[in-house]
């Protein structure tokens, strides 16, 4: 294929724009925040569903304790009611029944209030555990809001660079003819598309060509459309690009 040097340098801005429209269609599809995203999604399903047993395990002991309140407070009624009866009462039988109650009454309430107290720890534990795990969930969150509103804005910035990009290339492609640009499409599928040529080595691969390729390309004519045997891109070439020892022979 025959193009023009100016041409064939063209190239080398097109795949300059080529490669920054890639990277930022990659920014704009897998942006840097994604992985952690990710796993904090992953780590804030774990911690809502260990917030949720913590919060079943302090509303089950608020309803003990509520349930030994309720207790207490109806054998401190039963006792208020049997002194009241107590101090009233003339038969001796009735009195020392009311007194045998009164009696078992106490007994009953300390236990109670003892149990009470247990569990009121363990109501003062719950809610320490309870807002702990909030408070774990809390900040997983306010990072995870952090970075999605990061990466929104970085795919935003990536979507319209790449319009940017798109446009640019537009621009400088109008110039170049159909059957060289199609070329470089083909090529660049595989390789970088074209690059160049600089003392022997090509800038799309990093290979230094052998001899016998240099020799070829020396041979060939300004406007002739060369290849890198190694990678395939076209070989856009300099004054400089066959001479490969450091007196420029």
């Amino acid at each position: 294929m025959k193009a023009s040097p100016e041409h064939q340098r063209i190239l080398l801005d097109v795949a300059d724009i080529d490669r920054r429209i890639s990277q930022a269609e990659h920014a704009r599809t897998k942006p840097v925040q994604a992985a952690r995203i990710s796993e904090l999604v992953s780590i804030r399903q774990d911690q809502l569903r260990e917030l949720t047993a913590l919060t079943g395990v302090r509303d089950d002991a608020r309803i003990e304790l509520t349930r030994l309140e309720a207790d207490v407070k109806l054998v401190e009624q039963r006792r208020a009611r049997d002194t009241e009866r107590l101090a009233t009462a003339t038969n001796a039988k009735e009195a020392q029944a009311l007194e045998s109650e009164l009696d078992s009454l106490a007994r009953r309430q300390s236990s109670l209030e003892d149990t009470e107290l247990d569990v009121m720890g363990r109501v003062e534990e719950a809610d320490a555990a309870v807002a702990a795990q909030q408070a774990l969930l809390d900040a997983t969150t306010a990072e995870g809001s952090a970075l999605t509103a990061q990466a929104k804005a970085d795919v935003a910035a990536a979507t319209e660079l790449g319009a940017q990009l798109a446009r640019d290339r537009a621009a400088i492609t109008e110039v170049l003819p159909a059957p060289l640009l199609a070329d470089y499409a083909r090529r660049a599928g595989n390789s970088a598309g074209a690059a160049l040529l600089t003392a022997g080595t090509c800038e799309g691969c990093r290979i230094v060509l052998p001899s016998t390729d240099l020799n070829s390309i020396r041979r060939a004519a300004d406007d002739e459309v060369v290849s890198c045997p190694e990678c395939g891109c076209i070989l856009v070439r300099t004054d400089e690009s066959t001479r490969t020892d450091e007196s420029g022979r």
